[in-house]
């Protein structure tokens, strides 16, 4: 009985992290939020006024021009999951399949 507990324990946090992982917005979304004039880019100033620390703009600018493309932002996020010991983001979280019922002794 203590192994089906630890196997269905174990088998929710995936499933919740997958399903973290999966409702993520998507970089272009983030982008259009963010791009206040209409540009398709996120300049410095939109950036600071979404909230996000000035000093990481330059770190997410890949090409330096001044503006963070949807594609930018998308390498970004990919390189942090990396950081962090992830995969990239599936396009549908795993299934788990739920444990077998151990034979009575």
């Amino acid at each position: 009985m203590r192994n089906l507990i630890l196997a269905a324990s174990a088998a929710a946090l995936l499933s919740l992290a997958g399903a973290a992982r999966a409702q993520a917005p998507a970089p272009a979304d983030i982008v259009k939020a963010w791009d206040k004039n209409g540009d398709g880019a996120v300049d410095k100033a939109e950036w600071v006024a979404a909230g996000r620390p000035a000093d990481r703009f330059d770190a997410v600018d890949a090409n330096h021009d001044g503006k963070i493309t949807a594609e930018e932002l998308a390498a970004a996020m990919a390189a942090m999951r990396q950081r962090q010991g992830g995969a990239p983001a599936p396009a549908q979280p795993p299934v788990t399949p739920p444990a077998a019922p151990s034979a009575p002794h």
